[in-house]
């Protein structure tokens, strides 16, 4: 049987959006006049976004982007770039507004902090449910599936773990949240969130 659900976190890349990343660097290399290659190499070859994810600094990563690409990477291109490469998953959208009717909603994403101020840009109809509930790993200091972070969000929230319900794609990501007391199950689409959902007494 399960426990009455008080909060529905959410993971963002691969449940709420699809992210295409080849079309992220395309768009990078487009408003910065860099190759795709030089795009790759700067932010992912050199491990740069990995570490902005893991708790780099925004503006040092901002500065280190643009010293590898020898073109200056404002917030604003980074955050176009992103936001072009997001592919909102509609039907899911459609079922989460439903249930953010009736509870309240927060994501948790291994991402680096400027993704808290671009998920609201990428994902509008859910902007006011989630102000303020969106923890990225860059400014938790840790990644999912650490136990230690899912610990970390409900505190954030303010909710009980173990009437908290955490849907992700990846189920190393639901065995971190479910080691951490949170109930915890995998999705990816919106048939397979809508079963989740119905599971547990949401809409």
């Amino acid at each position: 049987m399960t426990v009455a659900v008080e909060c529905l976190l959410l993971d963002f890349d691969g449940v709420l959006v699809r992210h295409a990343r080849h079309l992220r660097v395309r768009h990078l290399a487009a408003s910065t006049g860099c190759s795709v290659a030089q795009v790759q190499a700067a932010l992912f070859d050199s491990g740069l976004e990995q570490q902005h994810d893991a708790g780099l600094d925004s503006a040092l990563y901002l500065q280190q982007v643009s010293a590898a690409l020898g073109s200056t990477l404002s917030i604003a291109q980074w955050q176009a770039a992103r936001i072009a490469a997001s592919l909102p998953q509609a039907g899911v959208i459609e079922r989460i507004e439903q249930v953010a009717r009736r509870l309240p909603i927060a994501i948790l994403t291994n991402n680096g902090a400027l993704m808290a101020d671009t998920i609201p840009r990428i994902l509008p109809t859910l902007a006011t449910a989630l102000h303020g509930r969106i923890l990225c790993s860059g400014a938790l200091g840790g990644r999912k599936p650490d136990p230690a972070v899912f610990v970390q969000a409900v505190e954030l929230l303010g909710a009980g773990a173990g009437r908290t319900l955490f849907i992700d794609d990846l189920f190393t990501n639901v065995r971190g949240a479910r080691q951490a007391g949170l109930q915890a199950e995998t999705a990816a689409d919106s048939r397979s969130i809508g079963k989740v959902l119905k599971r547990y007494g949401l809409p």
